[in-house]
């Protein structure tokens, strides 16, 4: 049997191929007899570009239905998928177009001159689109006729190609199979519990793992409608949720919602499911969603090499400022760093094995064999602890380890420790160089207006919650912390900010 993810996702399409695939709020449907029919346009329109098994299709292009329409019609043709974020610079884009050395690149017609001329340059066939549907790859695909076929495919081959965040050194092309793609969509589909009826609002970006994998094939498999909105617009996703059963997000949605004053429980009472991921999400934004609407939200994680590795449960207890269990068909365990395995409550490196996990990364073998244990086991670089009960909780990053006069610090602790004092919204901590201590522990924080405690004060109330090698020697006050688009703290951007303090 082919292992086609397209093929996995078609096989769930609604009985009624009426039913609407994807409802975007300026009323445009498409649906999901509409999807056979564009993909296979779609494909006929790449293979008319050069296209073929295992060539890459880089595409860089704003969030609109085609985007998805696209990503499939790659999957039927075994080419591999390359996204990228619209807005990376023209230098970082011509980085990612050496790496991967796409056979076509599909961009935006108009805000996209240099990276258009890079792309010809280098030799790919470039297509262009917008969204509102125009552009010479629409054009070309209005005359191709439709290429029905979709190839078969084992779950080896592989469908995409992610880009991480590169936040030391250049960024890594992650290769994901069509194996890896279906078995965690089928995983999460299970464990969340999707049912008939279900309607997902998306309010992610598509070039990521979280609104591109996660939630289009959980809906796909689901057979259900997305509510597809452009961007996370604060006063269009309360306008939909009335409409909705389920949405993903990012932290920052879930911070967002919270000062809006029509989000309440009746607002929410057609929703079942809030779920939380791609950063940490702050345990008080947790009780503050509960007590707002009360719906608890799911905290998961994951990680591009791996999709979705641990949820808290649907049915049992979800505690904030954990991400739950291991899912089914996954391994996961917390090792020292020459790998041995150590028990329950210890911290250690978060390794992962299972159908989840990425095949290696593009054109980097020597790479990937150092990221990989001899029995199969993926180092995620993650600090974390498992309880007794199996129950996960993840500390840090282990580059985001601060060694401070030869002990270890980890940011989370001191972190959790920040964010629960009154006034302050958020914290990052990092390690600066110091001439005795080796590094020195740093505290960045974002504070309510109207927060009046000063740095002694706030140094002061943690030196009776931690210990003293662990209590930041400084705490900066920013307006914001820097962010990535899926709202991750970049600490790197920290540390070198503030690599000299007096």
């Amino acid at each position: 049997m082919s292992e086609n993810l397209y093929n996995i996702l078609r096989y769930r399409f609604p009985k009624n191929r009426g039913a609407k695939f994807i409802e975007t709020p300026n009323d445009r449907s498409i649906m999901y007899d509409d999807v056979d029919r564009l993909t296979a346009i779609f494909a006929a329109a790449m293979l008319n570009l050069g296209i073929d098994r295992g060539h890459r299709l880089l595409v860089s292009i704003d969030k609109s239905p085609e985007a998805i329409l696209i990503y499939l019609a790659a999957l039927r043709l075994e080419a591999i998928f390359v996204p990228l974020n619209p807005t990376y610079t023209d230098r970082e884009f011509k980085y990612f177009l050496e790496n991967s050395t796409p056979t076509v690149v599909i961009l935006r017609n108009k805000k996209d001159k240099a990276k258009i001329a890079a792309a010809k340059q280098m030799g790919a066939k470039v297509a262009t689109i917008n969204t509102s549907n125009e552009g010479s790859f629409i054009d070309l695909a209005n005359v191709c006729k439709p290429f029905n076929l979709i190839n078969a495919t084992k779950k080896t081959q592989p469908a995409a190609i992610l880009y991480t965040s590169g936040t030391t050194g250049k960024p890594k092309g992650v290769v994901l199979t069509h194996g890896n793609l279906s078995s965690n969509g089928k995983t999460l589909h299970h464990v969340w519990g999707f049912q008939p009826g279900d309607v997902l609002l998306h309010a992610l970006p598509v070039f990521h793992v979280h609104g591109l994998f996660v939630a289009i094939h959980c809906a796909m498999l689901n057979a259900s409608k997305i509510i597809y909105l452009e961007k996370f617009d604060i006063d269009l996703v309360i306008d939909q949720l009335q409409r909705a059963t389920v949405m993903m997000g990012v932290p920052t949605f879930y911070t967002r919602l919270l000062k809006h004053p029509s989000l309440d429980a009746s607002l929410c009472k057609n929703m079942r499911l809030f779920i939380s991921g791609s950063a940490a999400l702050l345990p008080q934004t947790w009780i503050d969603f509960k007590a707002k609407t009360k719906h608890e939200i799911i905290e998961r994680y994951g990680m591009s090499e791996a999709g979705m590795i641990t949820s808290n449960p649907l049915n049992g207890e979800r505690l904030p400022g954990t991400v739950g269990f291991t899912l089914p068909d996954i391994e996961v365990r917390v090792t020292s760093e020459d790998g041995t395995k150590l028990s329950s409550g210890k911290i250690g490196v978060l390794e992962v094995k299972g159908p989840n996990v990425f095949s290696g990364y593009w054109r980097r073998p020597e790479l990937t064999a150092t990221e990989f244990r001899s029995d199969g086991f993926f180092i995620s670089g993650d600090m974390a602890t498992v309880s007794a009960s199996g129950r996960i909780k993840i500390v840090g990053r282990n580059r985001d380890l601060i060694i401070s006069g030869g002990l270890n610090v980890y940011p989370n602790e001191i972190e959790d420790s920040l964010n629960i004092l009154p006034g302050i919204i958020e914290s990052a901590v990092i390690g600066v160089i110091h001439p005795d201590l080796g590094e020195s522990v740093v505290a960045c924080i974002v504070t309510e207006a109207s927060f009046k405690c000063d740095e002694n004060e706030i140094i002061d109330a943690l030196k009776n919650q931690l210990a003293s090698y662990k209590v930041p020697r400084r705490i900066i006050r920013l307006e914001s912390l820097p962010k990535n688009i899926m709202g991750k703290i970049q600490k790197n951007m920290l540390r070198q900010r503030y690599s000299v303090l007096p």
